[in-house]
């Protein structure tokens, strides 16, 4: 904030939208790459592309986050149930049956929290 508020820069890791600072991982993704702050605001750096091995690891878990705010955008529980399922640790876990038990159960759980999904 001191930067943004001064102009005086400074050097974080900050978490950005992707938009080509890494390009082997979607542009929508958000991601940690060093950034510079100053009166203009934060700009991410580019990083270039991740190894093929951690460019994957990453996917496994922005995979989940975009299904699950496609699930928010169009209230559409199918998706819910498909980040869920897409999740490694929850998949290792759980059963089909049981990832979309628990989700019914957490969408009931936080009732008027949520919208209604369909």
């Amino acid at each position: 904030m001191n930067s943004i508020l001064t102009g005086e820069p400074s050097q974080i890791g900050g978490n950005v939208l992707n938009r080509g600072l890494i390009p082997n991982l979607p542009a929508e993704a958000v991601v940690e790459v060093p950034c510079l702050v100053d009166g203009s605001g934060i700009q991410g750096a580019y990083v270039g592309e991740l190894p093929t091995q951690c460019a994957a690891m990453n996917m496994t878990n922005i995979n989940v986050q975009l299904l699950t705010i496609e699930a928010a955008l169009t209230l559409d529980r199918e998706r819910i149930y498909q980040a869920a399922m897409l999740d490694p640790h929850t998949a290792a876990e759980l059963s089909i049956d049981d990832i979309v038990k628990m989700c019914d159960d957490l969408i009931e759980a936080h009732g008027d929290m949520l919208p209604k999904y369909i």
